[in-house]
């Protein structure tokens, strides 16, 4: 999937998590933005990758793409550093919906992920599309229309407690 999709992606899983959390919902798709991007530190072709090239292109050596940072092992790491290093529960939570987001989205794709790192075996869902493709233009578009969904729900519940 290309970055957009992943941001969108990002914001609608922070903005759903809003939906059932009484988490600051601007820190948890800031967070989830962020979190949706941070995977694809891998690939130096990426919205992340252009930024920190020195990260990318040494993670990218020690790992190859779309395997240790599209793996359940790295959530597990996030989780851990972010447990530590973060204070604000709310950021530590939108980071991590948006990798969890990033790996979801991927597992859409041929290559498919490698969730179970270090294991070399690629889990993909059975139908699958290709980056950039029609179909992920859909995925983009249907994601769009769930984020504004969530977002009303959330004006209309802060409306309706003033």
């Amino acid at each position: 999937m290309q970055g957009n999709t992943h941001i969108v992606g990002g914001i609608t899983a922070s903005l759903a998590f809003a939906q059932i959390s009484n988490d600051n919902p601007l820190l948890l798709v800031g967070a989830g933005i962020i979190g949706a991007l941070l995977p694809d530190i891998c690939h130096s072709g990426s919205k992340i990758g252009r930024k920190f090239p020195i990260i990318s292109k040494m993670v990218n050596k020690l790992f190859g793409h779309r395997s240790f940072t599209h793996s359940l092992l790295f959530l597990i790491l996030m989780v851990m550093v972010l447990h530590t290093l973060v204070p604000f529960k709310a950021i530590s939570i939108g980071i991590l919906l948006g990798m969890a987001s990033h790996i979801f989205l991927d597992m859409w794709t041929k290559k498919g992920v490698k969730l179970f790192f270090p294991v070399s075996i690629s889990v993909r869902f059975p139908l699958t599309t290709r980056t950039g493709s029609k179909v992920e233009k859909v995925v983009f578009m249907l994601l769009t229309l769930l984020s504004v969904y969530f977002s009303y729900e959330l004006i209309v519940n802060l409306l309706g407690t003033l």
